[in-house]
């Protein structure tokens, strides 16, 4: 919080986070000016938590993907979801749709899109037979390349190019809407899903040997399989709803968490909220200080570094799902 185009001292940031606590405030001496507590508490600390609150999120639900398809390369961003809750943001940003609700428009429109996304794929992966992790897989990857033609297809009608700019840059990822009253929600949804899902360590330890073998240890895997699915969609809509869409953490922080710590979920959950909180953190700095005072989305830079470990991920033939064979 102390950096930035506006450079503060770390005294000071401290001084003004604790005049905000009652306790605090008749010891602490204001020293500082109404400008640096507008940037301070009002720009760089809901911003700040922001990022720790998508950063945790996009780890928890890559974990609780990889998982589902037993695949050390998904991404949280596989089934679709994101590419739904992208379609409805744009309608919101370029046409204004839902504007009945408000300052909350963008958030209802992203989470029609992902709703409606996933009941496409489900729908698509049950018809004819058993609802299988490959047919799933299959059902949101068709889902997702329609829907990023819809999206596409709504910025090229857009009717200003305003719109198109603030589309774009959306979808590249931004925690530049990080404000105090926007903050209570996602932090509720991640915080419910990763109490929910290490409630369901075990199941989750089973899963990654297998549908049948994880039934024969008594999960019931199909219902297990469905709320995988709803947190998956959850944790995406609120998450790509709020900054946009950014990839690959999902994907890097699960690996690096399970070669650190091993692949109990009773671990490897908490760990990969952390890592992923501070990764995204610092990310967001880079963001806002490689161009000052411009901003570069954040997407972009989790793309520089996700891209790289994925190849490098891919052509490592040693690694084994879990890290180094754990």
């Amino acid at each position: 919080m102390t950096l930035g185009s506006v450079e503060i001292k770390p005294t000071t940031v401290w001084k003004i986070a604790l005049s905000k606590i009652p306790m605090f405030t008749q010891w602490i001496e204001v020293d500082w000016s109404k400008g640096e507590q507008t940037i301070i508490w009002d720009i760089r600390f809901p911003r700040v938590l922001l990022g720790a609150i998508v950063g945790a999120g996009l780890s928890v639900v890559g974990v609780a993907i990889q998982s589902l398809v037993r695949n050390s390369l998904a991404d949280p961003y596989v089934l679709g979801v994101s590419s739904g809750a992208s379609v409805g943001a744009t309608l919101v940003i370029i046409f204004g749709a839902f504007s009945m609700y408000g300052q909350y428009a963008l958030s209802f429109g992203a989470f029609t899109g992902s709703l409606v996304s996933i009941i496409l794929i489900f729908t698509l992966s049950r018809i004819g037979g058993q609802n299988s992790t490959v047919r799933l897989l299959m059902a949101g990857i068709a889902i997702s390349a329609i829907l990023s033609a819809i999206t596409s297809l709504l910025v090229f009608s857009a009717p200003n190019e305003h719109g198109i700019g603030t589309v774009l840059f959306w979808l590249s990822g931004s925690l530049a809407g990080g404000k105090w009253e926007y903050l209570t929600i996602p932090t509720l949804i991640v915080v419910i899903c990763l109490i929910v899902l290490m409630a369901q360590y075990r199941s989750l330890n089973a899963m990654l040997m297998g549908e049948e073998s994880a039934g024969t240890l008594g999960v019931n895997t199909v219902q297990f399989r469905k709320l995988l699915l709803v947190i998956t969609a959850l944790l995406t809509g609120v998450i790509v709803s709020i900054a946009g869409s950014i990839g690959f953490v999902g994907l890097m922080m699960p690996h690096i968490v399970r070669v650190m710590v091993g692949s109990d979920h009773r671990r490897v959950l908490p760990v990969s909220a952390l890592f992923g909180a501070i990764f995204l953190i610092w990310v967001d700095v880079v963001a806002r200080l490689a161009f000052a005072p411009e901003e570069l989305p954040i997407g972009i830079l989790t793309a520089l570094c996700g891209g790289p470990f994925f190849i490098w991920l891919m052509l490592r033939s040693s690694y084994s799902f879990g890290g180094s064979g754990r």
